[in-house]
């Protein structure tokens, strides 16, 4: 199956990668607009650092997506959101839909 199927991207998200982190702020770049799969449905996720958090939110994106822990998100309805994890999920030539798991608070 390869990438995840262009007819199942029904929503934009806009992703502003963390770039750097410092003491003082954090950096971040361009804002880039992102055909998803958006899911709003509240789960408990685990976090890049091992801690369990409340998710409000999970985008399915392509493979190629940019979307690092602590990325900024704004949803198509307008609520800003910071990603806790992206998982990719890549089937290794197997016939899977491969994707970018975007896990959002």
């Amino acid at each position: 199956m390869g990438a995840i199927p262009g007819w199942l991207l029904r929503h934009t998200i806009t992703v502003r990668a963390l770039t750097a982190s410092g003491a003082y702020e954090d950096e971040f770049a361009d804002p880039v607009s992102v055909r998803c799969f958006l899911d709003q449905q509240t789960k408990v996720v685990r976090s890049p650092i091992g801690d369990d958090t409340t998710s409000s939110s999970t985008a399915y994106c392509p493979l190629g997506t940019v979307a690092p822990p602590g990325s900024r998100v704004v949803l198509p309805d307008g609520r800003e959101t910071v990603v806790i994890n992206a998982l990719r999920r890549d089937g290794g030539g197997l016939p899977t839909p491969d994707h970018l798991e975007v896990q959002m608070e």
